[in-house]
């Protein structure tokens, strides 16, 4: 199993620290999630049969013809390299490893491939995965470019697998309303802008037959009850999504300056900041020793990602442990 952020518990474990007196900043979820009504009671009790009226609010929500409710996009991501013959597959590197990880297996043949040379790997290929914004760096690759690999690679029976988990902040950029015609795929996620990360809950925009495929693979009861209740009606609360979206482009902004002031050129997106750090392990542990996590990457991207601080006590704490850093 690849490791992730969110593993508070090794690091009160390692640290001796109690979970409480930490400040979790390694995953990019926003720290201030919707608050849902209290699911009904028979969400808890009837089998979770899908809720039409789930998938039509999220195809309302992504502007996308036709979506499958999934248990997190990462049910999403193990299963469709499963759906295709041993295929030529790229990935975009440094990107959200289990994308690789997974289209590894299965008897695909698989590249990684750097963000700025995919344009000339598309050719060479049979499927290309994408995220976008990119999960850790923050890069970014312009609608357009994107539309035109698909096109190419669905001449030739190919996807796009375009990872949009950090799109909900960049509305013009998501490409779900594309994905009416075959060879285009895109994921989405509940849990990084709307926050609840536990309802494991996210969608996938494709063509209906491939979804159709997908969900006899899923298999039924794939999405509970109380997730299917809790994300109706955040999907559905326009009111929240656009105050939210300032909000967070606000608190990014406010990030990416503190880092800056303290002599950190970062990337991101309105959720995490990101930057390659000559001593990754030396500031992660610096950090963690202050009881902030965040998000070490040791390979492809030799770097750091940190999330947004929860309240304004975190803000001090993370702003101490930064000059602390700048004075070592």
């Amino acid at each position: 199993m690849l490791e992730h952020g969110g593993n508070l518990r090794d690091a009160a474990r390692e640290y001796g620290r109690a979970l409480a007196d930490w400040i979790d900043l390694s995953t990019g979820i926003n720290p201030h999630w919707y608050a849902a009504p209290a699911p009904h009671a028979s969400a808890w009790h009837r089998l979770p049969e899908a809720d039409p009226a789930l998938a039509g609010a999220a195809c309302a929500y992504y502007k996308a013809p036709a979506m499958l409710p999934v248990a997190g996009t990462q049910a999403a991501i193990q299963a469709l390299p499963r759906l295709r013959a041993p295929s030529r597959v790229v990935v975009a590197a440094p990107s959200y490893a289990e994308h690789a990880h997974h289209w590894g297996q299965h008897g695909h043949q698989l590249r990684q491939v750097p963000y700025a040379q995919l344009g000339a790997a598309v050719d060479g290929c049979d499927v290309l995965v994408v995220c976008n914004p990119n999960n850790p760096t923050g890069e970014r690759i312009a609608p357009e470019l994107l539309l035109e690999w698909a096109a190419k690679l669905a001449a030739r029976g190919g996807w796009l697998v375009l990872d949009e988990a950090f799109g909900d902040t960049e509305t013009q950029a998501g490409l779900g309303s594309h994905t009416g015609k075959p060879g285009l795929i895109v994921l989405r996620s509940v849990g990084k802008f709307f926050g609840p990360a536990g309802l494991r809950l996210g969608f996938v925009a494709a063509h209906p037959a491939l979804l159709a495929q997908l969900a006899d693979m899923l298999g039924p009861w794939s999405v509970g009850g109380p997730a299917q209740q809790v994300a109706l009606a955040a999907l559905n609360d326009t009111h929240w999504q656009e105050a939210m979206r300032e909000r967070l482009r606000g608190e990014g902004l406010r990030l990416h300056q503190l880092l800056a002031a303290h002599d950190i050129a970062s990337t991101g997106t309105a959720l995490f900041q990101w930057w390659p750090e000559e001593r990754a392990t030396a500031f992660w542990r610096h950090m963690a020793q202050a009881g902030i996590w965040v998000r070490l990457f040791r390979q492809a991207a030799h770097g750091i990602r940190l999330g947004l601080p929860p309240d304004e006590h975190a803000w001090l704490r993370l702003q101490q442990a930064l000059t602390a850093w700048k004075h070592l």
